[in-house]
C-alpha cells in the first residue's frame, strides 16, 4: 500500500533534496579547481625549453635563462673556448645564427649567452653577466670568451667588456649598437641605469661604450664588426664607424666589414659571414 505524505514531510523532502544537489554541484566545482591545478602544473612542468638554432641546454643562472651550446669533438685547449652571445631573450638567438654557431661547433668553440633583459649595458646588466660567468667558469670554460654582440647586444658585450678587460679575448658584432645616445636614446635608456634622463645624459662618458673605448685598446683587445652603410636603426657612423675610428687613433686593431647597400635587416650575409666566423675562432683559440 503507497504511504502518503503529510505537507511537512514534502517540505522536508524537498529541503533535503535541494541540499544534496548543493552538495554535489560544490563537490564538482571543487573537483573540477582540482583538476584544472593539475592541468596548469602539468602545463608548467611540460613548459617547451627555450628553442636554440643548434642543441644545446637550456638552464637558469638565479633567476636568468641561460644557455650553452657545446661544442663538437675535442677541445684545443685544456680550458674550453667559448663564444658569448648577446642579446640572449625569448627569441634570440635566431634560426639565422645557426650556420655560424655551427662552424663554431665545428672549430670546438662552444656558445653561450644569459638573458640579462633589456639592460642596455647597464651595471644591472653587468651583474647579470657577471653571474653567467662565473657559471661558465664551474663549468670548466675558458676565462677569456670571445664576446658575439648582435644589434643591442654590442651594448651588453661592450659594457661588460670594458669593465673586465682583462676577461675578454676577443669583441665581434653585428650591426652592434655602440653608442647609448645612438640606440636606445638616452630618454629610454635611463629606466635601466635607475637614472633619469637628464642624470644620464650628464654621466654619459662614464658608460657609453663608444666613449670608454680607449679600455679595450689599452688590453690590446681586438675587435670585429660587420655594419650595413644604410643602417638607419642603428646608424653605422655613430656606432661601429665611430669605434673604429677611435681605436685607430689609439693603434688598436679593429677590422671592419661594410656591406654596401645593407641596413638593419636580416641579410643572411650578415649571419654568414666568413671572415667573422674566422676572426672569432682564431681569437677563441
Amino acid at each position: 500500500m503507497r504511504q502518503s505524505l503529510t505537507i511537512p514531510q514534502i517540505r522536508i523532502l524537498r529541503t533535503n533534496r535541494s541540499l544534496g544537489t548543493l552538495l554535489i554541484a560544490a563537490f564538482s566545482i571543487a573537483l573540477a579547481g582540482c583538476l584544472v591545478g593539475g592541468q596548469r602544473g602539468v602545463a608548467v612542468a611540460q613548459e617547451p625549453a627555450k628553442k636554440l638554432p643548434v642543441s644545446g641546454e637550456v638552464f637558469r643562472v638565479e633567476d636568468h635563462e641561460a644557455f650553452v651550446i657545446p661544442a663538437k669533438g675535442a677541445f684545443r685547449e685544456a680550458s674550453k673556448p667559448w663564444v658569448w652571445y648577446a642579446p640572449t631573450l625569448p627569441n634570440l638567438p635566431g634560426p639565422e645564427e645557426r650556420w655560424m654557431f655551427e662552424r663554431f661547433q665545428q672549430a670546438g668553440i662552444a656558445v653561450g649567452g644569459v638573458d640579462a633583459g633589456e639592460s642596455y649595458g647597464s651595471p644591472d646588466g653587468n651583474r647579470v653577466f657577471d653571474l653567467f660567468y662565473a657559471e661558465m667558469i664551474r663549468r670548466g670554460y675558458s676565462s677569456k670568451p670571445v664576446l658575439l654582440g648582435r644589434s643591442r647586444g654590442g651594448l651588453q658585450t661592450l659594457s661588460w667588456a670594458i669593465s673586465r678587460p682583462s676577461q675578454v679575448a676577443a669583441w665581434a658584432g653585428i650591426y652592434p649598437v655602440c653608442s647609448l645616445a645612438s640606440y636606445p636614446g638616452i630618454e629610454r635608456a635611463a629606466g635601466a641605469y635607475q637614472l633619469t634622463p637628464d642624470e644620464l645624459r650628464a654621466k654619459l662618458s662614464n658608460f657609453n661604450p663608444v666613449d670608454r673605448i680607449d679600455v679595450l685598446a689599452k688590453a690590446n683587445v681586438p675587435l670585429f664588426a660587420i655594419h650595413g652603410d644604410v643602417d638607419q636603426v642603428v646608424p653605422l657612423e655613430a656606432n661601429s664607424g665611430a669605434v673604429q675610428a677611435q681605436y685607430k687613433k689609439l693603434g688598436a686593431a679593429m677590422e671592419l666589414v661594410i656591406p654596401p647597400g645593407q641596413g638593419h635587416n636580416m641579410w643572411e650575409g650578415f649571419f654568414q659571414c666568413k671572415e667573422l666566423v674566422d676572426f672569432v675562432i682564431k681569437n677563441a683559440q
